[in-house]
């Protein structure tokens, strides 16, 4: 085994003692893994061309499986496909909205469910479930929502935004606006989801600019991003997606 020099140790030794009773060097700080999955899975039955069917749910199970997140992000989902999925999620805490109509009833899945987007957490502890239809919304048959989940020590959210791009814009403003007006400079907060807009700084609408501090992106190459505040970030992994024409995102962030 190497040894330290004497020099080396008492280098280390008189660091250490500089430090306040009780501190640890930055690098020893504990930190964990939270993981963030997000899942687009065309399940209304409205888009023939990526509906398909049970199979959606069941690859997103094995997706669940395989990447072991803290909480899954769902967009285009019917309500009862949140019960569906949450055993592979231990039966976790999880929240739903369904998207509007415009005279404010829910959009309906083809098989008469409410359609809209969801979020399972890992964690059994209860949140405070919020959402909202967004102020901003094009002249589609869909009024576009956000829902979150609230805990005392994490805010989540997921969200799916117009295909029109400028409306898509001012949504992604208004709901980072919105978290951060909910205290996302002070406790781990992310917004997941389908955002219906791509990183494109030189051409085209870039959901960059959308974003502000204390918030950073982190997305598929696509159309499906993170945001997240007062947490560190690991590593993102996009896997590819059979029965949706979307792939799944995963994200890896880090908190205390």
């Amino acid at each position: 085994m190497r040894k330290l020099s004497s020099r080396v140790l008492l280098l280390a030794l008189s660091a250490a003692a500089l430090l306040p009773a009780g501190a640890l060097p930055a690098a020893a700080a504990a930190v964990q893994e939270y993981r963030v999955l997000q899942l687009n899975l065309c399940h209304s039955g409205v888009n023939t061309s990526c509906y398909s069917g049970a199979d959606a749910l069941q690859e997103a199970r094995e997706v669940i499986a395989t990447t072991q997140p803290q909480v899954v992000s769902l967009n285009e989902i019917c309500r009862d496909d949140v019960p569906q999925l949450a055993p592979a999620m231990g039966n976790g805490f999880s929240a739903f909205a369904p998207a509007r109509r415009p005279d404010g009833t829910p959009v309906r899945c083809t098989n008469g469910d409410e359609y809209g987007n969801g979020l399972i957490f890992r964690s059994t502890t209860p949140g405070t479930v919020f959402s909202g239809v967004y102020a901003d919304q094009d002249s589609g048959s869909e009024k576009r929502v956000y829902v979150c989940a609230e805990f005392p020590d994490l805010t989540g959210c997921t969200t799916h935004l117009s295909t029109t791009g400028s409306v898509a814009m001012a949504q992604c403003k208004s709901a980072i606006a919105m978290l951060k007006g909910r205290g996302a400079a002070t406790r781990p907060t992310f917004l997941a989801g389908d955002f219906n807009l791509k990183y494109a700084p030189i051409f085209g609408r870039n959901v960059q600019d959308c974003n502000s501090a204390p918030f950073f992106r982190k997305g598929d190459g696509s159309v499906q991003h993170v945001f997240a505040a007062t947490v560190g970030f690991q590593r993102t992994q996009v896997i590819d997606m059979d029965h949706t024409d979307h792939p799944a995102l995963l994200v890896v962030l880090t908190r205390p």
